[in-house]
């Protein structure tokens, strides 16, 4: 049986024989193209990006299940995706991470995923929880770790629900006075936590070590990755809303406790600064791309101006300014209507960051930030499941003709990420921005 370097190596073989260039050559061609369009250069074409999602897993015909129980098979999938419709830069699929056996042992109350506590082919879900009640906000900023011992993982996880016992770490007057409270972790129920945890690690251990080495093999077969580890990440009040308090729980404090609300979001975005590392000039794909947050909560269908500008952009804007200038290139996901908030970018330096689009007004983004940051306008996942190909190829060559001009744009395939797209529809719109997007 071949291994999967094997397998690999033959790839090259045959990428090279097709295109007549090493995978090397392609890697940077691909990465110029994308680093020339963010810099707001006209590259040789209109790079175009693809996102995976569950995709790849039908395109193989492969269960949804298996990206949480077949990493091997997930894997084999995506990379058989990629060669298949060759987009200059891959977004990797949203689980890469999670093994469904370690979810399970661990009771996750927040999660839904496919072959888990959801039929094989539906798709993962996250359901809207507050796992921190609203008096909590001074225990969250006091003493985060404890928060999240005693208070965050044993709502959040099931098995973990005697975690919420264990003493408060800084309620002795001696540090490290851990021998005299050990007493609890012989208890029934800390030893069934213990169990668990052993064999949570196991299998996470064995997913991690399925998918390996793949961005590097990625990279091997010439393919670059849509955005790299590092930064800063998402908005911090997208941290709260997200994890911490629920959407409906968020909602509520900006009206009962805004003061709280800010200052959580300032001290989250301290503890990220704190541990953040700079780019590294020498690692390849340098400067690299990186998650520069999601606008959905944020967008203009949940949040007035007002409380954008109060709650959710000061925050946010230093994590994308604190990125930059550790030397990367963040990537935000502008999902939903972001209309009103294309502006606040404006405060942002020119040609060191790039905004993806799922819907809104393209002639208002390219009339107020074309020329000052790269944007990426897609082509709509519905038009994909539904259309025909020609259709596809109408549509992305309007898209390129409206808004590549001058340079500083990209193409994604899929706003909404691709799933039920059908594959001769994903070929349609990469093989047109190869056709239309030549400069």
């Amino acid at each position: 049986m071949m291994t999967e370097q094997g397998v690999v190596n033959v790839e090259r073989e045959e990428i090279e024989r097709r295109a007549g260039k090493s995978p090397e050559e392609l890697w940077e061609e691909r990465e110029k193209r994308v680093v020339d369009a963010i810099q707001l250069k006209e590259p040789d074409r209109v790079p175009v990006t693809l996102k995976l999602d569950t995709f790849p897993l039908k395109h193989a015909g492969v269960p949804l299940s298996a990206a949480f129980y077949d990493p091997a098979a997930h894997r084999n999938a995506v990379i058989k995706t990629v060669l298949d419709f060759e987009p200059d830069l891959y977004q990797a699929p949203a689980n890469t991470i999670n093994s469904g056996f370690a979810l399970q042992t661990l009771d996750a109350k927040r999660e839904r995923w496919p072959g888990g506590n959801l039929p094989p082919d539906v798709s993962y879900q996250l359901s809207d929880a507050a796992c921190m009640k609203e008096e909590e906000y001074d225990l969250f900023m006091t003493d985060p770790t404890d928060f999240m011992h005693r208070y965050y993982l044993p709502r959040a996880f099931g098995t973990l629900g005697p975690m919420s016992m264990l003493p408060a770490a800084m309620a002795s007057d001696k540090f490290g006075d851990i021998q005299s409270k050990a007493a609890i972790f012989a208890s029934p129920d800390f030893q069934k936590v213990g169990r668990a945890l052993l064999e949570i690690g196991q299998r996470q251990e064995e997913f991690d070590w399925a998918w390996g080495k793949f961005e590097e093999d990625m990279a091997r077969l010439g393919f670059p990755p849509l955005y790299y580890p590092g930064g800063l990440g998402n908005a911090p009040f997208d941290m709260v809303a997200d994890y911490l308090r629920g959407m409906s729980g968020v909602m509520v404090d900006m009206f009962r406790r805004p003061d709280k609300l800010r200052a959580a979001c300032e001290r989250i975005l301290e503890w990220r600064l704190a541990r953040a590392v700079p780019a590294d000039p020498a690692q390849k794909g340098y400067p690299r791309r990186v998650k520069g947050g999601v606008f959905h909560l944020s967008s203009d269908h949940f949040l007035s101006k007002k409380q954008f500008e109060t709650f959710c952009w000061p925050t946010w804007k230093k994590a994308l300014l604190a990125t930059i200038e550790m030397g990367f290139i963040p990537w935000t996901n502008c999902q939903g209507k972001v209309d009103d908030r294309l502006e606040y970018f404006l405060e942002l330096p020119k040609g060191k960051f790039l905004l993806r689009f799922t819907e809104g007004n393209m002639d208002r983004a390219k009339a107020i930030l074309g020329g000052h940051c790269c944007l990426a306008g897609s082509v709509p996942s519905p038009l994909l499941q539904v259309g025909s190909p020609r259709e596809v190829e109408e549509y992305t060559r309007d898209l390129i003709k409206a808004y590549g001009k001058g340079g500083g744009f990209m193409v994604t395939v899929g706003n909404g990420g691709l799933d039920d797209a059908r594959p001769a529809n994903v070929k349609a719109a990469i093989n047109a921005v190869k056709k239309y997007g030549r400069y």
